[in-house]
């Protein structure tokens, strides 16, 4: 009997992604992003999730995908942050949707065709096979390189410190949410 990976399925733009169901702790609804100056591009900014400061990484961004100028109000809401404990950091991951808990056979994942290697070798781990769609699974703590995991993790201490040159709304924002809870 073939052994079962469980997942869950994320979509940034068009494409079907997957992630170990082990990395992932929660998704919430689209919060309110405080931005934060001097950071990696990709990362969006930051959240209070119940009193955590979460730094917050837009997939279409770190992927490399283009910007959807018009995306609608309605289609934001759609939106979801992937919340992940990726070597021993909180880190949201901003995506378009997030679906159920996937299971897939091992059987039924290939190794990324040729092409994709050249492009993303380095965290897509392989491709999967789920009735009508096919999934790139991906390995995020390699999709996070070392350099920009410290670089999350300089920022992150600066704001825990307050040595970051925040404005006074953003301050605001961050302390005014860890009162609320995330839905």
């Amino acid at each position: 009997m073939s052994k079962t990976i469980q997942l869950v399925g994320f979509k940034v733009g068009r494409d079907f992604f997957g992630v170990p169901i082990t990395s992932v702790k929660e998704i919430i609804r689209m919060p309110e992003i405080t931005p934060v100056p001097d950071t990696v591009d990709f990362v969006e900014g930051v959240i209070n999730l119940r009193g955590r400061i979460v730094p917050v990484i837009d997939m279409r961004k770190r992927l490399g995908l283009p910007l959807d100028e018009s995306l609608k109000e309605d289609q934001r809401k759609m939106s979801r942050v992937l919340i992940l404990e990726l070597g021993g950091k909180i880190v949201g991951l901003i995506v378009d949707a997030a679906s159920e808990i996937l299971k897939l056979s091992e059987e039924a994942v290939e190794p990324p065709p040729e092409l994709v290697s050249s492009i993303g070798a380095e965290y897509v781990t392989g491709v999967g096979k789920l009735s009508d769609k096919l999934i790139v699974l991906l390995d995020l703590t390699r999709l996070l390189s070392i350099e920009d995991m410290k670089k999350v993790e300089v920022m992150h201490k600066r704001l825990a410190t307050g040595e970051d040159s925040l404005s006074g709304k953003a301050k605001g924002a961050l302390e005014e949410g860890a009162g609320r809870q995330t839905p």
